[in-house]
C-alpha cells in the first residue's frame, strides 16, 4: 500500500502557511530541518504556553492532496502548504491510518504517525467558511477532523515531490487516530 508526494513545504518563521520547496530534509526526533515546529518538545504556541516540556508528537505534519480536490468542489481553492503541512501526499488515506503506521518517505526516511491535526480558527483566515469543510460533525454526534495527520520522524532523509510513499501498518489491533 503506498502512494506519493505531491508537495513538501516548511518555514523557519511562525506563519500559517508554508511555503513549497524543492525538498526538505527530516532529521530523526526532531522534525523538518529549519522548520520553526522541529524539535524534541512542543513547539505549537498554545501547547508551549500549557507545557512546554510535553514531547513534540507534531514533528511532521502531513495531508492528502484529494482533501484539496475535495474542498474545491464545495468551492473553496487551497493549495499544498497552505494549511501548514509539511508533507502533502496524494494516493494514500491518511486519516484511516491507525496509530503508530510507519510511512516510508522517499529513500531514506520514516515517520511514525501519532495523531490527527486539530483544525484551528486560523483555517477561517486563509478563507472564510473552509474551517467547517475541516472540522463537523457526523449524524450521531461525532467530531471529524479533516486537516490531517501528525507524525514524529524516526529515520531522517530527504524527501522531494515525487518521491513515493509506503504504509507500514502496525502489528496487532490497531488504534484509531485521536487528536495530538
Amino acid at each position: 500500500m503506498g502512494g506519493m508526494i505531491a508537495a513538501v513545504s516548511s518555514n523557519e518563521r511562525y506563519s500559517f502557511s508554508k511555503p513549497n520547496r524543492q525538498s526538505i530534509t527530516l532529521v530523526a526526533g526532531l522534525g523538518v530541518e529549519g522548520d520553526v515546529h522541529a524539535g524534541k518538545t512542543v513547539k505549537h504556541r498554545s501547547r508551549m504556553e500549557r507545557d512546554p516540556s510535553q514531547p513534540n508528537l507534531r514533528q511532521v505534519h502531513l495531508i492528502h492532496q484529494e482533501l484539496f480536490d475535495e474542498v474545491r468542489a464545495a468551492g473553496f481553492e487551497v493549495a499544498a502548504g497552505q494549511l501548514g503541512e509539511n508533507v502533502t501526499t496524494r494516493g494514500i488515506d491518511l486519516l484511516g491510518l491507525p496509530r503508530g503506521t510507519l510511512l516510508h518517505l522517499g529513500d531514506e526516511a520514516v515517520v511514525e504517525v501519532t495523531g490527527l491535526r486539530n483544525p484551528c480558527a486560523q483555517i477561517d483566515g486563509l478563507q472564510d467558511g473552509l474551517m467547517k469543510q475541516l472540522v463537523g460533525r457526523d449524524a450521531d454526534g461525532e467530531v471529524w477532523r479533516r486537516a490531517g495527520i501528525m507524525s514524529v520522524v524516526l529515520t531522517g532523509g530527504v524527501v522531494r515531490p515525487g518521491d513515493p510513499v509506503r504504509v507500514e501498518l502496525p502489528d496487532g489491533p490497531h488504534t484509531p487516530l485521536d487528536v495530538v
